[in-house]
Parts: C-alpha cells; structure tokens; sequence
C-alpha cells in the first residue's frame, strides 16, 4: 500500500513508526493459523470439560503434528484430505466424547438446581458445546450429522426429550 505522508512528518526524528513496523512483517500463513485455532479449541474442550485419556496430539497426522512447531510465516504441507482411518476414528471418538461430557455437565447442574447453561459456563455465555463440537467437526473430516445426532442421543437419554425433539 501507498501511505501518503505530509511533508512535516518527513523530517521527524525518532522510533519507527507502529503502521511501517506492520507493512514490513512477514504475511502469516493463514492455514496454519487454522491449524493452531483447531489444537486450541481441543485443549480448551478437555480442559474445560475434563475429559480425561484423551491425547490431543493422537487426533493428528505427521505432517499435522510436524506443523505445530513451525513458524507462522513458513509455509507448511498440512494434511490432505486423504487421512488414516485410525486418526478419523480417534477424532470422532474425541468429539462424540465433548458432546457427551457437554450434556452431562450441563443435565447434572440443572438435576442439582434450576440453572442455565450459561450460569454453570459464567465465562462462557452463548457457548454451546455441542455446536462448538460439530464445527470443530469440518475440520477434522467427521460428519457433522453424525456429532448432531449423538447429541439428540445424549439429550434423550438424559431425560432431556424437549430439547432433543428441537
């Protein structure tokens, strides 16, 4: 970009200014970005749900694993859409996991007393766990559908047939 600048600011003395510090750094690969904001989501997901055997690092391949300890900037070969069966197996096993330890966090506080989601998750209002499970689902090559009806599963099986039935 062209950054027109007038011609008293042309003699100034000093740092470096904050808008050509941004145009020199080096553009992000943004897939990799991607990449990372998936690990994040998982470790945030087991950690908050506290689920527990779960190996964050298994849900992905060698070039998956190898990406997470580059720079940001470099450009690395990610997985393809070719994935081992035994990966997609452990990620649906992982996200059917957070579904479920979602609606039971969230039954056995409304069991305790009448308390909503968002009361029990104070930081996290509008957080849906399950929504969150079947997005996080197009990344890791698992049918959304699959993660939505063991959701409605889930529900009916704890007693929750109102919200199952929506």
């Amino acid at each position: 970009p062209v950054l027109d600048t007038e011609d008293a600011w042309v003699s100034v003395e000093g740092p470096v200014s904050i808008v050509e510090l941004a145009l020199e750094q080096k553009r992000i690969h943004y897939p990799l970005v991607e990449h990372q904001f998936v690990l994040c989501t998982i470790l945030y997901a087991i950690m908050r749900l506290s689920l527990k055997g779960v190996k964050p690092l298994s849900l992905f391949d060698s070039k998956g694993k190898n990406a997470f300890f580059k720079d940001l900037t470099s450009i690395q070969l990610l997985p393809s859409g070719d994935m081992d069966p035994n990966v997609l197996s452990i990620r649906q096993q992982f996200l059917l996991k957070v579904v479920s330890a979602a609606v039971q966090t969230l039954c056995s506080s409304q069991k305790d007393r009448e308390v909503s989601e968002e009361d029990y998750f104070p930081f996290e209002k509008g957080k849906n766990w399950p929504t969150l499970a079947a997005d996080l689902a197009q990344y890791l090559q698992i049918s959304e559908d699959l993660v939505r009806r063991h959701y409605v599963c889930e529900l009916y099986s704890y007693g929750m047939d109102h919200l199952g039935e929506e």
